[in-house]
């Protein structure tokens, strides 16, 4: 139980940052800064507790890595979007009255840039928390944490740069995405965690 409440902690606290920082008057150009740092800090503090995944695309990849058991997959992706969404109604209180425009991606574009970068997130989260010869180094959470950073200034422009499920519903519900795109996010993110387990086993073939 305590591993699902975490679970749905850190990615309440993500998907909350991302609202603050995004909708107007939000942090600007500093937000992807903000969404990077709240992770690597929710990632040091729940590590230990559930592995800190705060997304069901690195949930699933960890599970195809053989390092989540499958009775704790449902858990955690329900409590997951259960934070997300908690996240998005208390924005949406505190941001009342803001304009919030809703991002129009093309798709092709914002599918692929998708699905790179949750490529790029998930290879790393198995690469510096679920190997052998990294266990008990001091960096995962911040080799996390800066990986969404940069790839959300990286794909900001391109598709919002949500590389996460959990969190496509969050900026769905707060407006800043619309329920049209959502297929893009779930698609896109899910095939990044599947591809990046694949492509882990075939570098770590002795892990």
């Amino acid at each position: 139980m305590r591993s699902v409440l975490m679970e749905g902690m850190g990615t309440f606290f993500l998907v909350l940052v991302v609202g603050l920082t995004v909708i107007a008057p939000g942090a600007g150009p500093l937000a992807p800064l903000a969404i990077g740092t709240i992770l690597m800090a929710m990632v040091y503090a729940g590590g230990h507790v559930s592995g800190a995944h705060y997304n069901p695309a690195v949930t699933l990849a960890v599970w195809l890595r053989g390092k989540c058991a499958a009775k704790d997959v449902p858990g955690y992706v329900i409590a997951q979007i259960a934070g997300a969404m908690l996240a998005a109604l208390l924005v949406g209180w505190w941001k009342r009255g803001s304009v919030v425009t809703a991002m129009q991606p093309a798709v092709w574009p914002a599918l692929l840039v998708e699905l790179v970068f949750t490529f790029a997130l998930a290879f790393v989260v198995l690469s510096v928390a679920t190997v052998k010869k990294t266990a008990g180094n001091a960096y995962f959470g911040l080799a996390i944490g800066v990986t969404v950073m940069a790839g959300a200034y990286a794909a900001g422009n391109i598709s919002g740069g949500v590389f996460n499920p959990a969190v496509a519903i969050g900026i769905t519900l707060m407006g800043l995405s619309t329920v049209g795109h959502l297929w893009i996010f779930l698609v896109a993110n899910l095939a990044g965690g599947v591809l990046a387990a694949l492509a882990f086993r075939l570098i770590n073939p002795n892990d």
